[in-house]
């Protein structure tokens, strides 16, 4: 993650990629939505916000942990996805075509560790059985 400061100048980002295999546009879910696009390259994930040259994410490939997608109706519709990283937390993206990104990062990261999440009656079932679990203990 750099900054570049030249004669007190702000300039643009490096990318940490080489090789380019996507760039599409996309919102990052940081505490507010920020807009901008993500370039999933041959070293990294990456997200740059369309306003603000500041606000950037760089993900290497290195880092990333496991990749966990948010999928409805058997599929057909992925609102979301999130990077887990080793270190760092979890990342939350969504853009325009979902599955084309997620089939680019497969290219880099194990297809072991690309999940999908829980639904939301798997949460409601997880919950009701931790709780009965606490009523016998």
């Amino acid at each position: 993650m750099k900054q570049v400061k030249r004669n007190g100048a702000d300039r643009m980002v490096e990318s940490i990629n080489t090789k380019v295999d996507l760039v599409i546009d996309a919102t990052a879910f940081t505490g507010l939505t920020d807009y901008g696009k993500i370039m999933i390259g041959n070293n990294g994930f990456e997200f740059y916000n369309a306003r603000d040259a500041h606000k950037f994410i760089q993900i290497p490939w290195e880092e990333v942990d496991q990749v966990i997608a948010s999928v409805m109706f058997k599929g057909k519709w992925i609102p979301r996805y999130a990077i887990k990283t080793k270190r760092n937390g979890t990342f939350t993206f969504s853009s325009k075509n979902p599955k084309k990104v997620l089939r680019a990062m497969r290219e880099y990261v194990d297809p072991s560790h690309m999940v999908q999440s829980l639904s939301f009656f798997d949460v409601i079932k997880r919950a009701f059985k931790s709780m009965g679990k606490k009523k016998t203990n």
